[in-house]
């Protein structure tokens, strides 16, 4: 396809054909420079982000971010090439690099495209695509009324690291010699503000923010900044803890980065690379009977979902732990080879991992805990994904009777992942959709927490 058969509507839809038209070309010059086997993806992305501080604009940006990308395989040694030109010479020059490049690799065995059997053959309506007409005064309007939402609230609110709004419309085409075409095309629309609060004792910093496929969908600029506030507010005064043994209320933000540790130990490149405390673990318990992992692919507007993985092969709902127990990883094609498995759709990762929500609110289970720790906001990396050792800085609530007894800050949480998944004594109600790891409130016994 000539280069300059081009769209210039607005819509990144209108690039559809022509996306797909880009990468069956570079299949077809792949083809002819003798690859046995490609797979071309082509993307577009169009967006606002606009961002305010103090009542003035502190930035704006349009962006518009295109690209294809080549992987050729000549038997089982692979090159891969890209270019953000769309011409037909830099088109033929990335061919050319991907074919170069596979031919000075060394042979691997488990390299090569996903099965043709996988691939999808159906494709879902997901509801993901609702572009926001968004024009840049009332962007800044509405970040504008976010954070003077949040500033408002309270005298002592002093500062602000402002309030953002942004909006993506995303198309994305991906293409194999299987014979197999997807087009994923999706928005992604974001409202979000933190501030500072501040008093004798000193300054808490904290945010709020609301994300959503479809406009709509999102909070109110007024119901975030308030968020924000609110919480800036809760942290002051927020003293340090003596260092003691505690049952731990990981609210949903926190609790998601503690799945995402899961999810790292049940991957592909960790399995196959022995770099994992949950390795050899398939059909055994690894969690608290209270806990279940679903994928759920096919949600309308999830953020997460996908008909098709980034290799083409079809999704499904699956569960990846039952009652506690991992029935499944979470594995590309090429990790899959190395395990001797096959692919469970997650090139690029988990869609919509779901973990269901109980039915007691927090506020019951800070009646159950009697004494503990709520956190909120998780600092550093220190996880060894090898043995499981996990420490990382935290902020949150000190829990005295039954009660939130005050803020805390610069504490500590440490212990060993396995123990504290198998550890789970309570899943609370307050299922948060904002990402890919959906989860509630999850209640750990036993954590060390340091402080003084």
């Amino acid at each position: 396809m000539s280069s300059a058969v081009q769209p210039v509507a607005d819509d990144v839809l209108a690039w559809r054909e022509t996306l797909c038209g880009y990468a069956h070309q570079l299949l077809a010059m792949a083809r002819e420079a003798g690859a046995d086997a490609a797979e071309a993806t082509a993307r577009l992305a169009t967006g606002l982000d606009v961002s305010v501080r103090m009542g003035e604009v502190e930035t704006l940006e349009h962006q518009r971010d295109r690209g294809i990308a080549l992987a050729v395989y000549f038997g089982h040694r692979k090159g891969v090439a890209s270019t953000s030109d769309f011409s037909d010479s830099a088109l033929r020059e990335t061919v050319t690099a991907a074919c170069r490049i596979a031919r000075y690799t060394a042979e691997d065995p488990c390299a090569g495209l996903a099965e043709a059997g996988l691939m999808a053959r159906e494709m879902p309506q997901l509801d993901l695509y609702h572009p926001w007409s968004l024009d840049v005064a009332a962007a800044i309007d509405l970040a504008t009324a976010c954070e003077a939402a949040a500033l408002g609230m309270d005298a002592r609110i002093r500062n602000s690291e402002g309030a953002t709004v942004s909006t993506t419309r995303s198309l994305r085409v991906y293409a194999n010699t299987h014979g197999f075409t997807g087009v994923h095309e999706g928005t992604r629309h974001m409202l979000g503000c933190a501030v500072i609060a501040a008093d004798e004792q000193g300054m808490q910093r904290d945010g709020w923010y609301s994300v959503a496929r479809h406009p709509a969908d999102l909070e109110s600029a007024e119901a975030v900044g308030r968020a924000a506030g609110r919480r800036a507010l809760s942290l002051l005064g927020a003293r340090r803890l003596p260092t003691q043994r505690l049952p731990v209320l990981y609210t949903p933000e926190a609790a998601r980065g503690l799945l995402g540790h899961f999810i790292g130990a049940v991957s592909g490149g960790a399995l196959y690379r022995r770099a994992s405390f949950l390795g050899d673990s398939l059909g055994e318990a690894v969690f608290s009977p209270r806990v279940s992992l679903l994928e759920q692919p096919h949600l309308p507007r999830g953020l997460g979902s996908a008909a098709f993985d980034a290799e083409g092969v079809a999704t499904r709902e699956r569960a990846l732990v039952q009652d506690g127990v991992l029935q499944g990883y979470v594995l590309d094609s090429y990790g899959a080879r190395r395990l001797g498995m096959q692919t469970t759709a997650n090139a690029g990762g988990v869609h919509n991992l779901t973990l269901p929500p109980g039915t007691e609110p927090p506020e019951t289970l800070y009646r159950e805990m009697g004494k503990g720790l709520v956190v909120t906001r998780l600092m550093g990396q220190g996880v060894n994904t090898v043995t499981g050792d996990y420490s990382r800085g935290a902020t949150g609530f000190y829990v005295a009777n039954g009660e939130i007894a005050g803020p805390v800050h610069e504490i500590t949480i440490a212990g060993n992942l396995r123990e504290m998944f198998g550890g789970i004594a309570a899943v609370a109600s307050d299922l948060d959709e904002r990402g890919g790891i959906r989860t509630p409130s999850l209640l750990v016994d036993g954590v060390t927490v340091g402080g003084e």
